[in-house]
C-alpha cells in the first residue's frame, strides 16, 4: 500500500484470506471519516444490530446465521460509525469463517457459496461466505442503530440474552474501538451518544437454531 510492505509475506493457499486482513487494516489504519468498532454488524428494519466481541466468541458464525435468517449484512468485521449522524455506514463482504463454523454454517445452509478453505493460517482454517447480493445492492443505505450485543459462545448452553449496564457497555465498546482516541471528545461523545439511545445485552448461546429465535424477537428501544 502506497509503496509500503507492512505484512510478512505469506504462502500462495492464503492469498484471499490475507487480501481481506490487509483490506480491514487498510480501513482500521486510514479510514478515519468513522470511528471503526470491531463487531458484527446487520440490519433489520432499518435499525442496525451491533455486536462487538473478541476472537474465538462465536461473533462471525453468529452473523452468518442471522443474515441467512432476514437480517442484512453491513459487516463481519466493524462498524463504521459516522461521528456527525450517529448512522452506521455498510460495509458488506464476505463473511470470514474460521474451523469448526466453516462446517457449522455449510449444514445450516447447504446452497450456500463459500470460497477455498485457507488451511493451517494464524487464525487457524479459514473460508469465506459469498455475501448476499441484497446486501451487496444496499451498500449505500446506512441506518441507525438500535442494540448492542455481547455475544459468547459456551458449548450446549441454552440460549440467554440478559440486559446489560449502559456504563460498562459503553466501556466495552471503546475497548473495541480501532480509532475512538483519533476523534478525540467527538469519538468519545459519539459512542456515548450510541449506547445512549441502544439497548445492551449479553448473549450467550449453544447452538444457532436458539439465536436466530431470540434475535428474531429482539425488542425495538423505546
Amino acid at each position: 500500500m502506497d509503496g509500503m510492505q507492512p505484512f510478512t509475506p505469506l504462502a500462495a493457499g492464503e492469498a484471499f484470506a490475507f487480501l481481506e486482513w490487509g483490506l480491514n487494516w487498510c480501513v482500521t489504519s486510514y479510514c478515519h471519516t468513522w470511528i471503526t468498532v470491531h463487531s458484527a454488524v446487520l440490519e433489520r428494519h432499518g435499525r442496525v444490530l451491533i455486536m462487538p466481541a473478541p476472537p474465538g466468541s462465536g461473533k462471525s458464525t453468529l452473523c452468518a446465521a442471522l443474515l441467512l435468517n432476514g437480517w442484512r449484512l453491513l459487516s463481519d468485521e466493524m462498524a463504521l460509525l459516522d461521528p456527525a449522524t450517529g448512522l452506521v455506514t455498510p460495509s458488506p463482504r464476505p463473511v470470514s469463517l474460521k474451523n469448526q463454523s466453516i462446517e457449522i454454517i455449510r449444514k445450516l445452509a447447504p446452497s450456500v457459496v463459500m470460497g477455498p478453505v485457507a488451511y493451517d493460517t494464524m487464525k487457524g482454517n479459514v473460508a469465506h461466505m459469498r455475501a448476499p447480493a441484497d446486501s451487496l445492492r444496499r451498500a449505500d443505505e446506512a441506518a441507525l442503530p438500535a442494540w448492542v450485543v455481547f455475544p459468547r459462545f459456551v458449548a450446549d448452553a441454552p440460549a440467554s440474552l440478559e440486559v446489560r449496564c449502559k456504563a460498562t457497555s459503553f466501556m466495552q465498546l471503546a475497548e473495541n474501538s480501532f480509532n475512538q482516541s483519533v476523534h478525540g471528545r467527538r469519538g468519545f461523545e459519539a459512542l456515548s451518544d450510541l449506547i445512549g439511545r441502544c439497548d445492551c445485552y449479553d448473549f450467550s448461546y449453544g447452538r444457532l437454531d436458539d439465536a436466530i429465535a431470540v434475535f428474531s424477537k429482539l425488542p425495538m428501544p423505546e
